[in-house]
């Protein structure tokens, strides 16, 4: 026991600099307790309490430990009054500041520090996209790499569908001339568990263009309250492998697999339909705007693919499921909404929701001011890999004046969606 008392006397002398010597500033009550300090210290009533075990003291060790706590309780005032007023100052100011930094803007802090704890996912293969219109298919296969059939592949464009008439009749009018069915699966519940109306089964008149075309199906939601939502979203997906089954899709048929704002451009689809040895799951890289196409992103979309269908292999999914991309394939346009109601159902109803960390967010004057500024709704910085990249994209997103390239459809309507070309954030309120 002795030798154990000895090794704690060393460590004790150690914290205080190797000597006896109170290195507090101190008064009076900082002078007294020092000397009962090298006795009472926090380290020494351990060593009393070992002591006191050993020799079977639980009286004396009773009062021991009431000795030590008055002991603490001294040292502790001992050094407050060590300390300034200037001192208690920036304590006061300092402590608070960072916890309502962290409250507000930890999410950012998190983003911004994401190169430090996650590394960027594995490149892609690029393949170039050679098109003009003035040049054969046979050719356009021959410079890509790829041989021309005979006949072209049948296409099923197969969505999940939530609100998006506008995006939808975009799409489907961009893709009408080349694909053999349109396959479209709504529910009745978000991803996040809300109920919502059966949209597309209420505007059924606005695509009678495609009824020829068309497999509908809906399903119900299951309204599982906090579960994640992306369990939701799989369920979903999962059903619409049962509806491509129900649509007729056979082996060797092109499968297009992206969400409703994720738009092929008509003339990728049918270089795909007629090219033969493409890859057998192919990314499309997509040009990304956000809004409208007043504001464009940057050229990485890439969860959009199209898939030769083999049965019992291929799985409907928005992931990474391949290596090979094709560039410049058509177009991204998130939270390309005409009214401000439709922006605020989307920020509650789908798979980021948390990202809605406040309610002011989802305020209406907020999202119209933040549209027309290309900022972003949930103030967040941009999810990137490394520095360099998440600085060079923080803040409002430039405006760009070019409308060359986009959807036929969009500019043979111009006026009626007016709302989705530059110069015209302004919403509607419904």
């Amino acid at each position: 026991m002795w030798t154990i008392t000895r090794f704690f006397e060393k460590v004790y002398l150690m914290a205080e600099g190797g000597s006896h010597y109170c290195s507090k500033k101190s008064d009076d009550i900082c002078g007294d307790a020092c000397d009962e300090m090298n006795f009472l210290h926090p380290v020494r009533v351990s060593l009393v309490y070992v002591h006191l075990l050993h020799a079977g003291s639980s009286n004396s060790w009773s009062m021991n430990v009431q000795e030590s706590g008055r002991a603490l309780g001294t040292r502790l005032r001992c050094i407050l009054r060590g300390l300034d007023f200037k001192t208690y100052i920036f304590l006061f100011v300092l402590i608070p500041t960072c916890v309502c930094g962290l409250y507000f803007h930890g999410q950012k802090i998190s983003y911004f520090l994401r190169p430090l704890w996650e590394s960027p996912p594995k490149p892609f293969h690029e393949i170039p996209h050679y098109y003009h219109e003035n040049v054969s298919m046979e050719n356009l296969c021959r410079l890509h790499g790829w041989g021309i059939r005979e006949f072209p592949r049948r296409v099923f464009d197969a969505v999940l569908f939530s609100n998006e008439v506008d995006l939808l009749t975009i799409r489907w009018k961009e893709l009408y001339p080349y694909v053999t069915e349109f396959v479209l699966l709504e529910s009745n519940a978000t991803f996040t568990g809300l109920p919502k109306p059966l949209v597309f089964d209420s505007s059924r008149d606005k695509f009678r263009f495609v009824d020829s075309r068309l497999t509908y199906g809906q399903i119900p939601g299951r309204f599982k309250k906090k579960e994640n939502p992306f369990v939701e979203e799989a369920y979903q997906r999962l059903a619409l492998d049962y509806l491509l089954k129900r649509a007729g899709i056979q082996d060797d048929d092109l499968l297009l697999m992206s969400d409703v704002d994720e738009i092929p451009s008509r003339h990728t689809i049918n270089l795909l339909r007629w090219c033969d040895d493409i890859p057998p799951i192919l990314h499309l890289r997509l040009k990304n705007y956000l809004y409208s196409f007043e504001f464009f992103v940057d050229n990485n979309s890439w969860r959009a693919s199209v898939h030769r269908y083999q049965s019992g292999v291929t799985r409907y999914a928005h992931y990474r499921q391949s290596n090979d991309i094709l560039a410049d394939a058509g177009w991204h346009c998130s939270f390309c909404f005409r009214h401000i109601s439709e922006f605020i159902f989307k920020m509650k109803a789908y798979s980021h929701f948390d990202r809605v960390r406040f309610n002011n967010y989802m305020n209406p004057k907020r999202v119209q001011k933040v549209i027309c500024r290309g900022a972003d709704l949930f103030d967040m910085l941009p999810e990137e890999y490394t520095f360099k990249e998440i600085i060079g994209k923080m803040g409002p997103i430039p405006h760009s004046y070019s409308a060359v390239h986009l959807p036929s459809y969009l500019l043979q309507n111009a006026e009626k969606y007016k709302f989705l070309l530059p110069g015209n954030c302004k919403r509607e309120s419904g």
